[in-house]
Parts: structure tokens; C-alpha cells; sequence
């Protein structure tokens, strides 16, 4: 497994891919809500620092425009795809990404796609999977796997609606931490429930939600119940030999702190 983190796209984009590399990481995650970006210009500069520091760019992490509220109470209203309200406009928002991702010579991309209802006998689950469907057919046309970044519904959830969707191009993103923070699964007991679906990992930790109406705490890898040295013998069992990409939610020095901490932290566990 290839160890990664992410980087967001801004002006300093360039900076932060060098940054990357002195760290001595392999890959990253590039992320990026800002679709004033999305050109040709900045994909030139990119996959110029890429090609120049030998770093490989797992997926791309696509946003969306709107409302986001990362709560229970207002999030199943803001997030994703799946709010009606902002469906069209997020939709044409990452059939932009999926175009931005084939000028990075990329294969997948990444994003949240809501609060995916558990009912699938409901016209609301209908009109995500109709949703879902509209925008893995654009990607597959650019050529590109579109995966579920987990967290927001249970495993079985998501895996129905993969299989409901059926393009054969859809994929996980695997956060353990996500699945923690939305009370949703045990990241290992869901890695089972995924097997090979799973095409990219986020490195993070978490606790369980205790408030019902905010999310449970991230953590410091190891401080949290993901149980990296379980979850990557299972990732391995199950044929995963991707990357690992380190995400950290916060800022400052501490986030460099947690970040190198974490990158010496798995790669104990992957070599030893």
C-alpha cells in the first residue's frame, strides 16, 4: 500500500504538492470546492509539480456548491445529492469535477452524496439512485471510476445502491473515521460488507457520536476505535493494495504534527 494525504486546491496548490513530497509521501488526494479552478491552466500546473516530484494523484475529492451542514439535524437537509433543492445544480458541479479529473489524467473521483435513504421502496431512494446513475454515466464516459466517500448511510445502504445503480463504475472511498462520526458502522465489520468495492481509504480516526445532534469527535490516528492494524489486514484480505491517505481536520501546526505522526503510525502496521 502507498502511503498519501491530501491537498486541496488553491493558489498555493503547487507549493503544497512539493510540500507532499519532502514529507516523503508517494501520493495524495487532491480535494477542491472551488470550481473557479476547474481549467485547463491549473491542470497544467499540476500535472506538471506531479510529473516533476514523481507523486501520484489517487483521486480527485470533488465538492459541491450550496448549503453544507455537517450535523444530523441539518445535514440530511444540505448534503450531497440527495436535498433536492440543490440536486440539479450539484449534479452539473461534478459532471465540472469529472471533466477537471480527465484533464489530470485521473481515474477516479471522489464526493459525499448525502444522507443516502435506508428505504429503498421510497421515491426519494428512487430519485437518488436516478441521481447517482446520471452522474457515474458521465464519468464512465470520461472514462472514470465516481466513488462513495463513506460516513453519511450504513454500509448495506451504500452497497445496495451501488448494485441498484449498476453502471459498473462505482466505487467506495473508505473513511473509518466517517463511518464512526455518523454512528453509521465499525470500520472493519465494514470493510467485509464493501470487499472489493472499496478503490481508496482515508487514514482517519474517530469516536461515535454521543450528542444527537453532532457528529462524534475525530481523532489522532490510534487515539480513536478505527483499529488500523484490524482494518488494513482486512483491506489486504480482501485484495485492497491502494492508497492510504491521511486526512487530518484541522489546522495549523498540529495538523503537520498529526499528519507525520500518523504516516510513521502505518507504516509500522503495513511493515510490520
Amino acid at each position: 500500500m502507498k502511503l498519501g494525504t491530501m491537498v486541496h486546491l488553491g493558489d498555493n496548490v503547487v507549493q503544497k504538492i512539493y510540500d507532499v513530497k519532502k514529507l516523503g509521501f508517494e501520493s495524495f488526494q487532491l480535494c477542491c470546492w472551488n470550481f473557479n479552478y476547474f481549467t485547463e491552466e491549473w491542470a497544467e500546473k499540476i500535472n506538471t509539480a506531479t510529473k516533476e516530484t514523481g507523486l501520484e494523484i489517487s483521486a480527485v475529492w470533488c465538492g459541491w456548491e450550496g448549503e453544507a451542514c455537517w450535523d444530523f439535524v441539518r445535514g440530511p437537509m444540505t448534503l450531497g445529492i440527495v436535498p433536492t433543492y440543490f440536486r440539479e445544480k450539484r449534479l452539473a458541479n461534478l459532471k465540472t469535477g469529472s471533466d477537471f479529473t480527465k484533464m489530470l489524467g485521473v481515474t477516479d473521483m471522489v464526493t459525499h452524496m448525502g444522507f443516502i435513504p435506508e428505504n429503498p421502496n421510497t421515491d426519494e431512494y428512487r430519485c437518488v439512485v436516478e441521481a447517482v446513475r446520471e452522474i457515474a454515466e458521465y464519468c464512465k464516459a470520461n472514462g472514470q471510476f465516481l466513488l462513495f466517500e463513506t460516513g453519511q448511510e450504513t454500509p448495506i445502504t451504500l452497497k445496495r445502491t451501488i448494485l441498484t445503480v449498476g453502471t459498473g463504475n462505482l466505487g467506495i472511498n473508505l473513511d473509518p473515521a466517517n463511518l464512526l462520526l455518523y454512528g453509521k458502522a465499525n470500520p472493519c465489520d465494514a470493510v467485509d460488507i464493501f470487499g472489493d468495492f472499496v478503490r481508496g481509504v482515508h487514514a482517519k480516526d474517530g469516536e461515535y457520536p454521543t450528542d444527537p445532534r453532532w457528529l462524534g469527535e475525530e481523532k489522532r490516528i490510534g487515539d480513536g476505535r478505527a483499529n488500523f492494524p484490524v482494518l488494513i489486514k482486512k483491506l489486504k484480505e480482501h485484495g485492497y493494495d491502494g492508497s492510504l491517505t491521511i486526512e487530518r481536520e484541522i489546522d495549523g501546526d498540529k495538523q503537520i504534527e498529526d499528519i507525520i505522526y500518523a504516516k510513521k503510525f502505518l507504516e509500522d502496521i503495513i511493515n510490520g
